[in-house]
């Protein structure tokens, strides 16, 4: 294939997928009624201040439940990334540089959990947390989202390869616990690929939507996309509710932008290293 038209497929594809993020952002820009009636990919000419009025309304509404919502992905998607980074960096990294009976197999359990979809666990989370009482909380999303196959893999991999065996023997002789080597050299050490799995988690609960869909009944604990998902079912009863869904669904993407833009540096290296070692 030549260089050009190369060029030419990343180009259809790219265009294919910012047209959307396009619309969203002309169209959060528009009232109600220019929605409809006026050109969908462009702005109108009082596109700054309607924008302004519209974003205003969006936190004003219902007593301020979207930045409730807001805060709840926040909490649901940062402190669950955060948890589930260092349980996935411990288990990958004991699976990599300790010697024990079962570890080949419990890698490859752990790895068949990234062929399950999340949505075929949904309903047997829904049962158990059922029989404890823990459906309708916030734990019920929150702990669900600790666990991460994929991270465990890319740290068990990444640690092979990056950690030496004669770095851990060293600290051990200098009296290091295992515990604080793992801390204060080896994370250094798997930082790229801790910072890969944090971002990769964090995405992947900010977007979730069929969990909390299941799991939750009250509307003060329900995350930005399921929120917003509440909003457009009302549509067809309050109209007004169009353009307050489409400057949510802008606003909802801007932390995932600002994360991948923040952490490009670390997490396309422990992507590019992970894929060789």
């Amino acid at each position: 294939m030549s260089r050009s038209a190369a060029m030419l497929i990343m180009g259809v594809f790219t265009l294919y997928f910012l047209t959307p993020i396009w619309w969203l952002l002309t169209t959060s820009t528009k009232t109600g009624g220019e929605i409809s009636s006026t050109a969908p990919l462009w702005f109108t000419a009082n596109s700054a201040g309607t924008f302004f009025t519209n974003l205003g309304r969006l936190f004003a509404y219902g007593d301020g439940l979207f930045g409730r919502w807001l805060l709840n992905s926040a909490l649901y998607a940062g402190v669950g990334a955060l948890i589930g980074t260092v349980i996935a960096a411990m288990c990958g990294y004991a699976l990599a540089k300790y010697e024990f009976r079962g570890r080949e197999a419990i890698f490859n359990i752990v790895l068949s959990g990234v062929l399950v979809p999340a949505t075929a666990l949904a309903l047997p989370l829904f049962l158990i947390f059922s029989r404890v009482e823990l459906t309708n909380t916030m734990w019920a999303v929150f702990l669900p989202s600790l666990v991460s196959p994929f991270g465990v893999y890319l740290a068990r991999i990444y640690a092979a390869a990056s950690v030496p065996g004669e770095l851990l023997e060293a600290a051990r002789l200098d009296g290091s616990g295992e515990i604080r080597t793992f801390f204060t050299v080896s994370t250094r050490l798997m930082a790229p690929a801790l910072v890969t799995i944090f971002l990769f988690q964090f995405v992947a609960i900010w977007n979730n939507f069929f969990l909390p869909l299941i799991m939750l009944r009250d509307q003060a604990l329900f995350p930005v996309t399921l929120g917003l998902y509440a909003w457009n079912s009302q549509i067809s009863q309050i109209p007004e509710l169009r353009s307050l869904v489409i400057v949510g669904a802008l606003v909802s993407i801007l932390p995932l932008i600002i994360a991948f833009l923040a952490l490009q540096r670390f997490w396309s290296s422990g992507l590019g290293a992970g894929g060789v070692k």
